[in-house]
Parts: C-alpha cells; structure tokens; sequence
C-alpha cells in the first residue's frame, strides 16, 4: 500500500522534499513506516536523534497504530520556541486502540531527563468499561493539562493516552507519563496530569458486569458547571441583587 509521508523543518531540509510516498506492506504500522524512513539515505540516523511527534491523518498517533492506503503520516520535530518550548514537548491520544504503556513511555524520553514517571490506569472487579468521549475537546483540553503541567514542573516531555469503547478487566484505559532532570519534577507532574485529566476532559465511562448489567460512575462536574435548576436560582438572585 501507499502512504504520503509529510515532513517539516529539519526533516523537510534534510530529506530535500516536504512529502514523499512510502510503500509499505498491508498491515503496517507507524513503527514499520519509521522504520523504513529511517533507512532512506538522506534521513538515515537522524530520526533516532531528533524526537518526534507522529500524527495520522491529522490526529496524533504512537508506533502501533496501523496505518491503511492512502493514509497521511506526518512527522513533527520539535517546534520552534528556544529551549524553553522544547520543554513543552507533549503527546496525546484519544483512541478506540490498545494502549501500550512502553510506547508512551517511550515518547517522553529525553537526554535531559533521569526520570521517566508513568502512571496506567486499568479496570477493575467488573468485566469490562465502556468510555464514551467528547473526542475532539478531550484531545484539546488534554494537551492544554500537559502544556501547563510541563511548565508548572519543569519537565522535558509529558504524554497521555486515553482508550474509549470497551476496555476489559486488567486492559488500561489511561496512561500518563512524565520525565524531568530528577523524579521529584517527574512524580510530581505525573500525579498532576492524570489528576486533571480526570477532573477536566470530557469522558465517561459505564461498569459493565459479566452479566451485562450497567452501572454508569458518577463523576466529577466539568469546570463552570452547573444545574439548570441552579442557574435559575442565581439568576433570581441576581436580579434581587441578593
């Protein structure tokens, strides 16, 4: 199958083009694409130095995530900003995939950093979870979560992955993880990150038991929430000027 492969700053330099076709067999994935462009010449050992963030079909993408004909694969260096904004780099995904917590591991390393925290979030005592999710605003609030937590703590990479559909007993539906200079930086922006995820992005998920009864969790109200009932009520307040 084909696939275009885009390309940007030094990337695009090196490789003389901003696009190019890749063949690949059926059934490849992200890592059998980077595999291959690792081998051309002209990009030959610099992907194994420059970090980068990969995207599939304008939605960002880890190593497994299978690719099909046709489809675009970008590939993101480190954006321009100083060394201040490299120590933004962040990765997310909202995806009906598995998630694989060595991937996202492996995302955040980084020669600056000597500690890598990460953070799996699995189900439990029911036979599967069902997550539903505001995709499109989950992936927006989320990468604002890690963006701030980075610069709150210092660290050199954050990343979070986020299952929706059915995730079975023992199967994560979360996965976090930080690195900075030293662990105290890294576990600190860790906890931080899955604690807003959990307080701040769009998602739900229902207790499905093997039986098939549902049970759906009750969770955290979305920032500025409120009742209609209590919205009436501070509007009548309001204009009481009480």
């Amino acid at each position: 199958m084909t696939v275009t492969v885009r390309l940007f700053a030094i990337l695009r330099e090196r490789a003389g083009s901003e696009s190019m076709e890749l063949q690949l067999p059926d059934g490849a994935t992200v890592s059998d694409a980077l595999k291959a462009l690792s081998k051309l010449p002209s990009l030959a050992g610099l992907l194994e130095r420059v970090p980068v963030q990969m995207a599939v079909n304008r939605d960002y993408a880890s190593p497994e995530t299978a690719l099909s004909p046709h489809d675009e694969l970008a590939l993101i260096p480190p954006l321009s900003g100083g060394a201040n904004q490299s120590a933004e780099r962040v990765h997310v995904s909202v995806t009906d995939q598995p998630l694989s917590l060595e991937s996202v591991s492996h995302m955040v390393s980084d020669p600056r950093a000597g500690a890598i925290v990460s953070f799996q979030g699995v189900t439990r005592e029911v036979d599967h979870l069902d997550y539903e999710a505001y995709g499109e605003m989950a992936r927006e609030r989320i990468t604002l979560i890690l963006r701030e937590c980075a610069q709150r703590h210092g660290l050199c990479a954050a990343a979070a992955e986020h299952r929706i559909g059915s995730v079975a007993l023992g199967e994560p539906s979360v996965i976090v993880a930080a690195s900075a200079p030293h662990r105290i930086e890294a576990f600190a922006g860790a906890q931080e990150i899955i604690d807003r995820i959990k307080a701040e992005a769009p998602i739900w998920k229902r207790e499905v038991d093997s039986d098939g009864v549902t049970r759906r969790i009750a969770g955290t109200p979305a920032p500025g929430a409120e009742t209609q009932s209590a919205a009436a009520i501070r509007s009548g307040r309001d204009e009481r000027g009480g």
